[in-house]
């Protein structure tokens, strides 16, 4: 018999984001792209996630991304919009 494996992602949350999903952090199934966790976040936490997700952007490998297709690595960073300038 074949071992199975589940992949987890370690998604991170700060300020609204945190907000919206009620913790700083959380293991989830590994997803393969920034779209694909989008989609996992809209599904759980539903409208205040998704105003995070329509301006905000995410940090992968310590890199900012708004790119759907980028691909997820161990840990992903989910960042509201920041004012400043």
């Amino acid at each position: 018999m074949a071992e199975t494996t589940t992949l987890q992602v370690l998604v991170r949350y700060f300020a609204a984001a945190e907000e919206a999903a009620g913790v700083p952090e959380e293991s989830l199934p590994a997803v393969a792209t920034v779209g694909e966790l989008k989609s996992v976040l809209l599904e759980r936490y539903g409208d205040a996630m998704a105003k995070v997700l329509a301006s905000g952007s995410f940090l992968v490998d310590g890199v900012v991304s708004r790119d759907d297709a980028r691909p997820l690595g161990a840990r992903v960073d989910v960042l509201p919009p920041f004012a400043g300038g």
